[in-house]
Parts: structure tokens; C-alpha cells; sequence
């Protein structure tokens, strides 16, 4: 890897970092089209085992920052975690099994998905006081075993599909949703990693550098976004935007590519 793409590595992990911190979930969606299109990664599935690896070291390090204020139902993302790694195993190994093109190609689909998703707004009721118990814990092992799944096979956060899961199971907070998401968000992340890390798929120095903007727009993004608290809706909007945008262009380059094959 020659500097220019370890700049550009670390300026694609800073806009990552950034979006994070300024509209919360779904920001790390951007990270695996970043790697390919603008580092200029070659090999999509190494673009994604690194991608869930620097996905997982972000989210360890804003649990921290959760879990000091309170914000994680450590019980419910427990099991809501250990259903998911399961699933994320599987599904990494499946995605791995894919054609790199036809997987860009699902991702892209993916992507409409989620800035769909980042329309619609989000509520702030719930139970404060939620534990687990027989009813919830049946219901977070089938959503964790899903969101796992489906963060595996693309080598995601899944933070737009974990958070809508615990709140669904559990009936918890968004707040809370929010911070106990992020025990899941690692722990698939990690598990999506080392599953491509055994195939000898991911660039470690450009997760490395991935990380370190990340941290450095995740600051300022988070510092930006209590300001622009209020226009936390039009801050949605024009990001939603950007996935739509991104999300086109990769259906565009995938099917030229698969077509060209």
C-alpha cells in the first residue's frame, strides 16, 4: 500500500468517523464502498473483512463512552451478542463464498435499504427498567441471530437493524437501544473479522489507519452534531441522500463489472 492510499485511508475513515458522530447509525454502511472505490482497494472481500474490523474497534471504543453513562442493558445485549456472533459467523462465511461483483451488487440493494431507514424518525418512549426475562430472551436471540447474519455476510455495523431488534424485543429506550447496540455492533464485527482474517483477508494497515480517522471525525462529528441538535432531521435527510447517491453508483460500477465478466 503506497501513502497516497494510506491517506486517503485515513481521510475515508475520518468521513466515517464523522457521519457516525454526527447522525448516529448507519454511518459505517459507507465504509466498504470507501475502501473500494476511493482507496481503491481491489478485492471487495478484503474491502470487507477490514471494513468489519475497523467497524468493531470503533464501536468498542463509543461502548466505553455508553457504558459510563449508563446507556447499556448489559443482560439483553448479552444474549441479543452471543445469538448474533453465531449468526455473523455464518454469514461471513457465505459472503466469502460469493462473487466479490455479485456482493458489491447485494450491498448497493442493501444500501437503498438503510437510507430508507434513516428517514423514518425515530422515537425517544420505552421502559427504562427493562431486564431480561422468558419473554424478552427469546425474542433477542431470534433478532441478534438475524442482525448477525446479515452483518456477517456484508461485514457491517448492522447498527440500523440491532437497534429496531432490541427496541422490538425488549421495548427498551432509543438511548438505551443506542449504547447496548454497540456490544452487538463489536462482537459481530470481530467474529465477521476473524472469520475473513483466517482467509488471509484483511489489509491490517489500512484498518489501522481506517481506526485512527475514525476517532479523529468521530470527535468532531459528535462536537457538531449537540450543536445542530434541532436540525437533527434535515442532518437524516441530506444523509440519506448520500447513501441513495453512494448506493446508485455501486449498482452502476458492480453491474458494468458482472456484465463485462
Amino acid at each position: 500500500m503506497d501513502l497516497l492510499q494510506l491517506l486517503l485511508g485515513v481521510m475515508s475513515g475520518v468521513l466515517v468517523g464523522f457521519t457516525l458522530g454526527l447522525v448516529g447509525g448507519g454511518g459505517s454502511i459507507l465504509a466498504v464502498p470507501l475502501m473500494v472505490y476511493v482507496v481503491g482497494v481491489d478485492n471487495p472481500h478484503v474491502a470487507i473483512g477490514t471494513s468489519a474490523l475497523a467497524v468493531a474497534a470503533n464501536a468498542a471504543m463509543n461502548l466505553g463512552n455508553h457504558s459510563r453513562r449508563g446507556n447499556v442493558r448489559w443482560d439483553c445485549a448479552a444474549v441479543f451478542a452471543a445469538a448474533g456472533v453465531i449468526g455473523a459467523y455464518g454469514g461471513s462465511t457465505l459472503g466469502k463464498a460469493i462473487d466479490g461483483q455479485k456482493l458489491l451488487l447485494l450491498f448497493a440493494l442493501l444500501m437503498l435499504v438503510v437510507g430508507a431507514l434513516m428517514l423514518r424518525g425515530r422515537g425517544a418512549g420505552g421502559n427504562a427498567d427493562v431486564r431480561l426475562d422468558r419473554r424478552t430472551a427469546p425474542r433477542l436471540a431470534g433478532f441478534g441471530g438475524l442482525a448477525g447474519a446479515l452483518s456477517g455476510f456484508f461485514g457491517i455495523g448492522g447498527g440500523f437493524l440491532i437497534v429496531p431488534g432490541l427496541i422490538a424485543a425488549t421495548r427498551m429506550p432509543m438511548l438505551l437501544a443506542i449504547g447496548s447496540s454497540l456490544v452487538a455492533v463489536t462482537a459481530f464485527g470481530l467474529t465477521t473479522a476473524l472469520n475473513y482474517a483466517r482467509s488471509g483477508l484483511i489489509d491490517w494497515t489500512l484498518a489501522g489507519v481506517f481506526v485512527g480517522g475514525g476517532l479523529l471525525g468521530g470527535l468532531f462529528g459528535a462536537s457538531l452534531a449537540t450543536r445542530l441538535s434541532r436540525s437533527r432531521g434535515a442532518l437524516n435527510l441530506v444523509f440519506a441522500g448520500l447513501i441513495f447517491a453512494v448506493a446508485l453508483y455501486m449498482l452502476v460500477r458492480s453491474t458494468r463489472a458482472l456484465l463485462g465478466s
